[in-house]
């Protein structure tokens, strides 16, 4: 049986303009629970979606002024820091572009209230927050309705994985299970077609007929999806590389895979 990552809840820090004290900023890290978005695009679009409850805004007097003049009105009042404040909390090398914000985590949908068009991704123990960043950032390009991940073996929304999203969290729900291989068996249940992209498949994707509502089930780069994982689907199919190289990172195969398929589900 599935779970979904916690839900809003109400409130934030307060409503305000685009700053409400000048000074360094505290540096000290998020409460427990919370998530933490930086850079321009995580947190201008949390901060447009009135479904995401705010606690913290920090910003430097360029990123509030940049804020007050593409978002408008905000939901929070951001705290006036220097750089080096929000260096303390993410480090050296995180790219911030003087914008740090603390935040719950957003709900994710239950299987039974997706539409009967739905289009998932389910990802198969992909770990590292850049690739899943970048295949939520994909996934709102192409309208995808939910991405299902697993507790384990994934990463949290937050942090690196958000800032490869650039703002698509906010746009594609995340629906976290316990075991994919008992969610792909509920969403077969549920009249999913179930895809599976697979390097050695038989099927190449033209040769796949989907249907809506369907699901696209990725694995990691070089373990591929789990055998178990393979079983819950009723497709298997490879992308048709023609060059040397034959594979690409998981963010564009998700990318190739979507475009091949949505517009004949």
């Amino acid at each position: 049986m599935m779970t979904t990552r916690q839900a809003p809840r109400s409130g934030g820090r307060g409503r305000g303009g685009p700053a409400r004290r000048p000074g360094g900023g505290e540096a000290r890290g998020p409460a427990e629970g919370r998530v933490v978005l930086y850079g321009w695009h995580p947190v201008s679009e949390a901060l447009r979606n009135p479904g995401r409850a705010l606690h913290r805004l920090l910003a430097t007097e360029n990123a509030a002024l940049r804020l007050a003049e593409e978002v408008g009105a905000l939901r929070i009042a951001p705290e006036i820091v220097r750089p080096s404040a929000i260096n303390g909390l993410l480090g050296p090398d995180a790219v911030h572009q003087g914008l740090y914000l603390e935040a719950e985590p957003l709900e994710g949908p239950d299987f039974d209230s997706l539409p009967d068009d739905a289009v998932l991704l389910a990802l198969d123990q992909i770990t590292d927050p850049h690739n899943v960043g970048a295949i939520v950032r994909t996934a709102a390009a192409f309208g995808v309705t939910a991405i299902v991940t697993t507790a384990r073996h994934s990463p949290a929304a937050t942090g690196v994985m958000a800032k490869s999203a650039s703002g698509g969290l906010e746009h594609v729900p995340l629906v976290v299970v316990r075991n994919l291989a008992e969610a792909l068996i509920e969403l077969g249940e549920r009249g999913f077609t179930r895809i599976g992209l697979d390097s050695e498949a038989d099927a190449t994707l033209d040769a796949v007929a989907p249907r809506a509502p369907l699901v696209v089930v990725l694995g990691a780069e070089g373990k591929g999806l789990r055998q178990r994982t393979r079983e819950c689907c009723d497709r298997m199919a490879r992308i048709p590389f023609r060059g040397a190289i034959q594979s690409v990172n998981v963010s564009n195969a998700a990318a190739i895979t979507l475009y091949a398929l949505l517009p004949r589900a």
